[in-house]
């Protein structure tokens, strides 16, 4: 469970998100909330890690505050069953 600063970040639109960008699938994956932009960085390479594990290609990041409304975004419903989400 996140802590209630990270929680109250995130209503309020201003927590910390990884957002990350694969081509194959054309997927947007949201990574979060985190509190500070150090504590998503420092998860960040696990992320990418994992989706390249499991065939994801042309890996982009960023970390950036936002407030997804879905944590997984694809071109086509069916690219968002394709990688599983750890």
């Amino acid at each position: 469970m996140k802590d209630l600063l990270t929680r109250s970040l995130n209503q309020l639109g201003l927590a910390w998100w990884v957002e990350v960008t694969t081509e194959n699938p054309k997927c947007t994956y949201y990574f979060g909330p985190f509190s500070s932009s150090a504590s998503a960085q420092a998860h960040q390479s696990g992320y990418i890690e994992d989706l390249q594990s499991e065939g994801a290609q042309s890996i982009q990041s960023t970390i950036k505050r936002t407030k997804p409304e879905a944590l997984t975004v694809c071109d086509r419903p069916e690219e968002a069953t394709t990688l599983s989400r750890s």
